[in-house]
């Protein structure tokens, strides 16, 4: 039966964590170049010299006699996003909001010392796998209006993967009621597949199912035009060129104000975009004939 072949072919397509590294990482990154993505304060200052467009690093901290000095220069800003430069899966982010002269966290008011101990707990390497760090004082990102048409929290995120700088796939990353805010799909974010040549939204994926539409607000995803996509790739492509890997994922967003940015870098990209895209890595790369 026709629907038997199609899912037969799509399973051999796909790509498992095992292949992915035997055949993209280790071949096309090496080791030693891996901390150009892993150090975000490192992939940010390649950023910055390149003149690629990515949110402004009001401090950089890396000792904790420097935080009191450093939060005195930045709290003059109404919004802020604090997070680890060498950590993972959006763990140790916090984005403060500045309220009637009070700073928020999720929608509760926040004290300097619980502040000062989450900047310091970034520091002893409590969200970097025990390895000491510093930590990132950033601009805060305003999504675009298109993101919140569909669900108005937090911020959601593209994530490109390129092989020796050709974009082979893409998903956006949605945050949930689940993920708390947060677009990362191992925290209950959705992935939502890209059409890569016309930048129209496939369906949303949440782990188990697929939708057209957004499970918590039920606004429409599936078919709507992403903002800025020629520039989106552009822009992808542009920072492929900058980092020593040939094989990695680009996150980018869209600000309200600045448009397209770039997050970050990743030389580990997971494989969940598959099942956004009900497409496998493996055969995208067949058909373009880059191995």
């Amino acid at each position: 039966m026709k629907w038997i072949k199609h899912i037969k072919a799509i399973r051999e397509s796909v790509m498992g964590m095992n292949q992915r590294n035997l055949e993209l990482i280790y071949p096309n990154n090496a080791r030693s170049n891996y901390k150009f993505a892993d150090d975000k304060y490192l992939a940010k200052s390649i950023m910055e010299e390149k003149g690629i467009a990515c949110p402004r690093t009001f401090a950089v901290v890396g000792k904790i006699g420097e935080i009191e000095a450093a939060w005195q220069a930045v709290k003059e800003w109404n919004k802020l996003v604090i997070k680890p430069a060498k950590g993972a899966g959006g763990n140790g982010i916090m984005i403060l909001k500045k309220e009637n002269d009070q700073w928020m966290k999720g929608g509760k008011v926040i004290d300097e010392f619980h502040i000062f101990s989450h900047i310091a707990n970034i520091i002893f390497g409590i969200f970097s796998f025990g390895d000491s760090d510093v930590t990132l004082i950033e601009e805060y990102v305003q999504p675009h209006p298109f993101f919140h048409e569909m669900y108005p929290e937090g911020v959601p995120d593209f994530r490109i993967i390129l092989l020796k700088g050709i974009p082979l796939m893409g998903m956006l990353r949605m945050p949930t009621a689940k993920s708390n805010g947060k677009a990362n799909l191992h925290q209950g974010g959705l992935g939502i597949g890209v059409d890569m040549e016309t930048g129209l939204l496939k369906q949303a994926y949440d782990g188990k199912r697929h939708f057209d539409f957004h499970p918590d607000s039920h606004s429409q995803i599936l078919n709507k035009q992403i903002p800025y996509w020629e520039e989106l790739m552009a822009l992808a492509i542009q920072t492929s060129t900058h980092f020593p890997l040939d094989y990695l994922g680009v996150d980018l967003v869209i600000d309200k104000h600045k448009g397209p940015m770039i997050m970050e870098v990743n030389v580990r990209p997971g494989l969940g975009i598959q099942l956004a895209n009900k497409q496998g890595l493996k055969g995208v790369i067949e058909n373009l004939k880059l191995n």
